[in-house]
């Protein structure tokens, strides 16, 4: 595919991408899909703005799922330790510290399979009280139901993390315990619920580039594009089953994060877990590929991720400003 008939393409929102189409994006010399991301994404974004999200675990570990990557998994023995779930006072201060620090937007994980109905009214109290503090709210359950969906948009809630991981063929080489129709009505009673979708994958977990392109053409076909689309590099955590899984390319995650911007032009797309391993340079490849959203913290939910000093500087060297900022 010409970089001419890919900018083509990606003039419109789409839903009806096939994998031929996005196996071609992927094709492309480096420099001809950089530059057919970076045009499409200054048609829905301000290039220079970036949009900082933080994470809280506020219940960790002893998950029953198997996904192979996970140290919550509480199959396999990763040294984590189990917490229960937090108080509203250590969530609303957690909230109240990351919104000093930049944030925006809240995220609060939980490991479980799917929430039990009787936890719905702390999470609910959960998601009141950070939105009061004028925060974006996101949470991620597990598998939710239709029910539980509208009880947390009630709530407040303006988003609901719950990935895909992988496409649809290599999904049962990393997870067994649920399948991806599973992952889909998830997804489904969010939407009719009201409350935007945080949808993305992993890469690095052995995938093919095929697996590649079909998960974001998975993403990109739904009925409406995801609002945020997060692209996690596996961190690898010994005792898991995939600890010692080769390394990815590192311009394959280039690639990834382009062709995500070009197939959902107007979500964000953000580069989450694995910044760690990530030169400067790297970073600043994946937001000139059309990057736009980071978790900002020292932790993800288990995992490190860059401190906030080192985060400030390479935006300060890069030109790029948080979308809180007034000019």
């Amino acid at each position: 595919m010409a970089v001419s008939s890919a900018k083509t393409v990606a003039d419109r929102l789409r839903h009806d991408w096939t994998k031929q189409e996005v196996l071609a994006l992927y094709e492309l010399s480096l420099s001809d899909l950089i530059y057919t991301a970076q045009t499409v994404h200054r048609r829905y974004f301000d290039p220079n703005r970036i949009q900082i999200s933080t994470l809280l675990s506020i219940k960790t570990g002893g998950c029953p799922e198997d996904c192979a990557y996970c140290p919550q998994s509480g199959r396999y023995a990763t040294g984590l330790e189990r917490e229960p779930l937090l108080s509203l006072e250590e969530v609303v201060a957690a909230a109240q510290a990351a919104k000093a620090n930049g944030a925006t937007r809240f995220c609060m994980g939980a490991a479980w399979r799917a929430p039990k109905d009787r936890d719905l009214e702390r999470l609910a109290e959960m998601v009141a009280a950070v939105k009061a503090l004028g925060l974006e709210t996101c949470m991620t359950l597990g598998m939710l139901t239709e029910a539980q969906a509208k009880r947390l948009k009630q709530a407040g809630l303006d988003y609901y993390n719950h990935n895909l991981d992988t496409s649809p063929e290599f999904y049962p080489k990393i997870i067994r315990t649920r399948t991806y129709q599973d992952r889909l009505d998830t997804l489904r009673h969010v939407r009719e619920a009201g409350i935007h979708v945080c949808c993305g994958g992993i890469v690095g977990m052995g995938e093919s580039r095929a697996d590649r392109a079909e998960l974001l053409r998975q993403l990109a076909n739904l009925p409406r594009h995801p609002e945020s689309v997060p692209i996690n590099l596996l961190v690898q955590v010994e005792g898991t089953p995939l600890y010692g899984a080769p390394s990815l390319d590192p311009f394959e995650l280039v690639r990834t994060v382009a062709v995500a911007r070009i197939l959902m032009p107007a979500s964000y797309v953000r580069l989450s877990a694995g910044r760690t391993a990530l030169s400067d340079e790297l970073q600043a490849l994946c937001f000139l590929a059309g990057a736009n959203s980071v978790f900002f913290g020292d932790k993800l939910l288990t995992t490190a991720n860059p401190e906030r000093e080192a985060d400030r500087r390479l935006f300060e060297r890069l030109g790029l400003r948080p979308e809180d900022d007034v000019d």
